[in-house]
């Protein structure tokens, strides 16, 4: 045996001698996400750390390659994160290659107020105007009608998350902005898998982003992608994401198009090193190989991390029915989400708060989040925008007081399910 044969052998026995902790009730932590990493994770992750490929290489190719094909994309693209998968989408809208339909400094995107900042921000830092609508309680998104109630004389894009993998009515909203000749950007960033209508999310748009964060669907650690069904938005996408130059060839790559030194573009000289032409202001947003092959391997689990959200989120369904003073979440009519949480909201007549159910639960080392941001506009990071706002926010400041989440990862057993049940009947029975 050789010594990489040796390594990873030895890799996968410590794997193998790694031993879990069984779950304790009230001492065991029930997190709202995480990684769920294998044997083949950990093989595939040391095998690429021997190959050295510190760059984006094969593996990142590849996984573009088969990622776009599970997405029913034509192109995908990697980054170093969902947030920059998000800013690339959007400032993608942006290029002059898109001529009269490009967006420009001053035009409006629609989006929701609750949500995470990274939605929103790409459209500040392109000089655009966040147009924001609220939300429906239960399902976590906006509608159709408070959509186009907000479309005006310059709005341009609509940019919107399928919340905690429950998809908004993409269908619906990817026919209207059709019909205003607007772009539809997906944050598909916490729905990978989610069908609506008995489509994937992420295909209803001009461009869908994803996160590879640990705490998401699939995981390369830090990561996310681009997809998109246009090739011309493809092209653009990989070009600020690479500096923003003009040349396709791979790092490392030289000459692929054979005329690399006979182009002739604005007042360079002729012939300038094609390699080193700018066409957009871009960034270094790529990631690496080591994280690419984290990504291959956790695509082959993609259906089964998709089967144990739906299987968490439905045993918590089932077994909080009838407990009173909690809204319960409900999937968008026409959908099969892939679920990031378990999302909840103490009714107003309830005999306790939030902040008491959520604080009874961490004391039980069951973890909760925030349903993000909230209301985005409440936050100081946006005080002194120029946004507009299109209705009442009265949902938005709901969630902002009453609504939280847990956990429904594949790392979640039923065990922990049912302790997470449990927990809140006896604290709303114990309030009541």
């Amino acid at each position: 045996m050789d010594i990489r044969s040796a390594l990873l052998e030895l890799t996968r026995k410590f794997h193998q001698e790694q031993t879990e902790d069984s779950f304790v009730p009230g001492q065991t932590s029930i997190l709202t996400s995480g990684a769920v990493l294998d044997e083949e994770d950990r093989v595939a992750f040391v095998e690429a750390a021997l190959d050295m490929t510190i760059a984006a290489g094969a593996r990142a190719r590849t996984f573009e390659s088969r990622f776009a094909r599970a997405m029913k994309a034509r192109k995908a693209h990697l980054t170093n994160s969902g947030s920059s998968a998000n800013l690339l989408a959007l400032s993608a809208l942006t290029s002059p290659q898109l001529e009269d339909a490009r967006l420009v400094p001053g035009d409006e995107v629609i989006t929701v107020a609750t949500g995470f900042p990274t939605t929103v921000n790409p459209v500040l830092q392109n000089g655009l105007v966040p147009v924001f609508v609220d939300i429906e309680l239960g399902t976590y998104n906006t509608t159709l009608e408070r959509v186009e109630e907000a479309i005006g004389p310059r709005t341009r894009a609509i940019m919107v998350a399928h919340a905690l993998g429950n998809p908004f009515p993409a269908a619906e909203i990817a026919e209207l902005a059709s019909r205003h000749g607007l772009f539809l950007v997906e944050d598909n960033c916490d729905a990978v898998g989610s069908l609506y209508q008995g489509r994937l999310t992420g295909t209803f748009g001009d461009l869908s982003t994803v996160s590879f964060y640990p705490a998401h669907h699939l995981t390369m650690g830090e990561g996310g992608c681009v997809l998109t069904g246009n090739l011309a938005l493809a092209r653009i996408v990989e070009s600020m994401r690479d500096w923003g130059r003009d040349c396709w060839c791979e790092p490392g790559e030289d000459n692929r198009c054979l005329r690399r030194f006979d182009y002739s573009f604005g007042t360079l000289p002729q012939g300038y090193d094609h390699k080193y032409v700018f066409s957009h202001v871009g960034y270094n947003l790529k990631t690496t190989d080591v994280q690419a092959a984290l990504g291959l391997s956790q695509l082959r689990r993609l259906e089964e991390f998709g089967a144990a959200r739906r299987r968490n989120w439905q045993r918590l369904r089932d077994g909080l029915q009838d407990v009173p003073g909690l809204l319960l979440p409900e999937a968008t009519p026409g959908s099969d989400p892939s679920w990031f949480g378990f999302v909840l909201t103490v009714l107003p007549d309830a005999p306790f708060t939030r902040a008491a159910l959520v604080s009874f639960l961490e004391d039980r080392k069951i973890r909760t989040r925030r349903l993000f941001a909230g209301n985005l506009t409440r936050h100081p990071a946006y005080e002194g925008r120029n946004f507009r706002v299109v209705g009442e926010l009265t949902n938005s400041d709901v969630t902002t007081e009453a609504t939280f989440w847990i956990g429904v990862y594949p790392g979640i057993t039923p065990e922990m399910v049912d302790y997470m049940v449990a927990s809140i009947r006896e604290f709303v029975a114990s309030a009541s």
